[in-house]
């Protein structure tokens, strides 16, 4: 335990560091933090290009003749003494051969690594969305929890005030001692809940830090509410799922299929190699030849055959993920959606309802407690009841932003 204590305490200390900075620091804005997370050169972006990058040097040396290969040889050595001066026919033999894949397997291929490659950076770019949609994520819930922390700071003002109102009723004697005791345990719950909250606070901005880092995710935040990039309409958005990034690594990867499909068709054509040979002799006149080897595929059923059913079935199971992908983003999409608006109609219905019933009531409890007409725990209930109500509408309108986010991830932003 004391050696991970030692462990952590360089960053720890580098957070309060950063932290007692962050007063003098200007604020970090919604935009702002998707845009450093974005080009914080992520290694979980950075592989994507080194594959596709790897991919498009294999498509070249795929693309490549096999390399020529050169034989040396001695021949028609007589057995008998091994005197290579004996016999006419004894010579020296240097040869060449290059051997042609069949058909065009080499452009082919070419084309298959070049398809693999164009999958990676749409993965790449896949990664950079989801990198976006987290960032946003996470600064929203970070949002909410600074904001928690201020609403019930005042309403834990507010209970003490009362406080004061609860002792001076009990001196004058019309009110038990268990009014004041009431408050003291309503403040400390409310201190309990302040800790809890702490807590949900340094976890959202652990999560900002492996985004945006430890000096950006200790700024503070602007205090007026975010603004998304508005989204399409429902419509344009279920339209665009075929570009989504998701649906494009599948295309990517359904050329290369067929490429696959392209080369296995191209096994059924002979392949064939051309040699040439010098043969060199003693006294007599060298000799030299010239040959063509041809790979006649003859039989079949049990290499050719298969080999193209089996790349013919992985492209198709390749066309049902996709697919698939398809119909879960569909899902994802109408899900999001509604959860978007009807979180609208919540909020209308807090802000327009709820919360200023919830006002009214603690006043009238104010008012009925003073004139003797309300008993003292109404008016603690009252007042916690504008605490949850003031906690759950901003807790909605930071989940409809979340929603927002999700739209922006599946369906894109006007201005791409």
């Amino acid at each position: 335990m004391t050696s991970m204590i030692y462990r952590l305490l360089p960053v720890v200390l580098a957070v309060m560091v950063a932290a007692g900075h962050a007063k003098a620091q200007t604020p970090l804005s919604l935009s702002e933090s998707v845009k450093i997370a974005l080009q914080a050169n992520d290694p979980s972006v950075a592989l994507y290009e080194e594959r596709a990058l790897a991919l498009e040097e294999r498509a070249i040396a795929d693309s490549q003749l096999p390399d020529p290969t050169i034989t040396a040889r001695m021949q028609s050595v007589p057995l008998s003494s091994f005197d290579i001066n004996r016999e006419g026919m004894t010579q020296l033999a240097l040869g060449v051969r290059q051997a042609f894949p069949k058909g065009k397997s080499r452009s082919l291929t070419r084309k298959k690594r070049l398809s693999e490659a164009r999958a990676e950076r749409m993965r790449k770019t896949l990664t950079e969305r989801q990198i976006a949609l987290q960032t946003r994520t996470a600064w929203l819930e970070l949002y909410y929890w600074r904001g928690a922390r201020k609403i019930t700071e005042e309403s834990q003002a507010q209970i003490s005030d009362l406080g004061g109102i609860a002792e001076a009723v009990f001196a004058t004697g019309r009110s038990a001692a268990q009014n004041v005791l009431r408050i003291d345990l309503e403040t400390s719950l409310l201190g309990a809940k302040l800790v809890e909250i702490d807590r949900k606070s340094d976890i959202a901005r652990a999560d900002m830090i492996r985004l945006v880092g430890i000096a950006n995710a200790a700024r503070p935040l602007p205090k007026a509410f975010p603004e998304l990039p508005p989204f399409p309409s429902a419509t344009d958005m279920q339209a665009r799922l075929v570009r989504h990034p998701s649906i494009k690594v599948f295309d990517a990867r359904l050329d290369a299929r067929d490429r696959d499909v392209d080369i296995a068709g191209e096994q059924y054509k002979p392949g064939f190699s051309v040699d040439g040979a010098y043969g060199l002799r003693d006294s007599r006149s060298d000799f030299g030849s010239i040959g063509v080897a041809l790979s006649i595929p003859l039989f079949t059923a049990n290499r050719q055959d298969r080999r193209l059913n089996a790349a013919k079935r992985l492209k198709a199971s390749t066309r049902l993920g996709r697919d698939a992908q398809l119909l879960e983003l569909n899902r994802e999409l109408g899900r999001a959606y509604a959860k978007w608006a009807r979180l609208g109609e919540r909020i209308a219905l807090y802000q327009d309802d709820v919360l200023k019933r919830a006002n009214d009531t603690a006043e009238a409890a104010l008012i009925g407690y003073e004139n003797e007409t309300a008993d003292f725990a109404e008016l603690v209930r009252a007042e916690l009841a504008v605490l949850d109500t003031q906690l759950t509408l901003l807790r909605l309108r930071v989940d409809r932003e979340k929603s927002h986010a999700a739209l922006l991830f599946l369906g894109g932003e006007d201005n791409e």
